[in-house]
């Protein structure tokens, strides 16, 4: 079985007149790196809080079909049994941050967990030193800016050592240095074998590290596959998701009738496309 996997999984909030996922199918293996995108209020939140189980245990509601994580059903265990198996780093970070100082802050869930003080040590210290928060150790999370607030929350979770680190639009309120920063930290803990599962409309940023790009629009998956094969979709404009713009030239051009050997994600990758596009046609 899959890491991750969706079977026709619908939910509708308490209260609300409309689905918020519906009919999902999804599968998520070890290893992989999933960006999730679409529209505001397609459902991509609802997805990462059903994938550690805050839905349908925190947020009731409606639920059917069924999601498993580590073969486990979402529905039939609790939030805490996917602590070490799903790390969910929020949006809005402030929200996740309980404690006095960034070394409490990183402790706190380890500590709750009865892992072995030493070994707690050793977790504080490497996730110190992987986010760069040295000149951070004391502060208190509330008195930093949001990028560094968006460092200590993913610092919390990864020291819970979980198998998938899902980031729900971690770089939606930073600049675009903060930004680049949190997802080069994201794309490291993939290589190093995290399995990662990142909602983010930076398309621009992410689209290259990614093994799979995933499209969302009213609750439901409409296109699922590598970057390259979806974000040059048509689909993708029209519900207004942020093509990178190296894949736009390339759609552009196509348009025209000038096919470029590959698609690309990045301004360099289409220099190399144009060059050896232009290469062959001097051939």
């Amino acid at each position: 079985m899959a890491l991750v996997e969706c079977k026709n999984f619908s939910f509708k909030y308490l209260g609300s007149e409309r689905l918020a996922l519906r009919k999902v199918n999804l599968t998520i293996e070890e290893g992989e790196y999933v960006v999730i995108t679409g529209p505001s209020g397609c459902g991509k939140t609802t997805l990462c809080r059903a994938i550690n189980g805050l839905v349908p245990h925190f947020h009731r509601g409606y639920v059917g079909g069924h999601i498993y994580v580590d073969s486990m059903d979402t529905r039939e265990h609790t939030v805490a049994e996917f602590a070490s198996v799903v790390g969910l780093v929020f949006q809005e970070p402030e929200n996740q941050l309980v404690t006095l100082n960034v070394e409490r802050e990183i402790a706190f869930g380890p500590e709750n967990l009865g892992v072995d003080p030493a070994e707690i040590r050793r977790r504080v210290e490497e996730l110190i030193d992987l986010l760069k928060l040295e000149h951070l150790r004391d502060k208190h999370p509330h008195e930093m800016s949001g990028g560094e607030q968006q460092r200590v929350a993913m610092a919390a979770t990864l020291a819970l050592k979980p198998r998938i680190l899902v980031a729900d639009e971690p770089t939606s309120n930073l600049d675009p240095k903060s930004a680049e920063r949190i997802l080069d930290i994201i794309s490291f803990l993939n290589k190093k074998g995290m399995t990662v599962v990142l909602v983010e409309h930076r398309l621009d940023l992410v689209a290259k590290d990614a093994t799979r790009v995933v499209l969302m629009e009213d609750g439901g998956i409409v296109a699922d596959g590598p970057p390259r094969e979806v974000l040059a979709q048509d689909i993708c404009e029209r519900i207004g998701v942020g093509v990178p713009k190296a894949t736009l030239v390339y759609k552009r051009l196509r348009d025209k009738g000038i096919v470029l050997p590959w698609v690309p994600l990045t301004g360099e990758e289409l220099a190399r496309a144009v060059k050896e596009a232009l290469g062959h046609d001097n051939a």
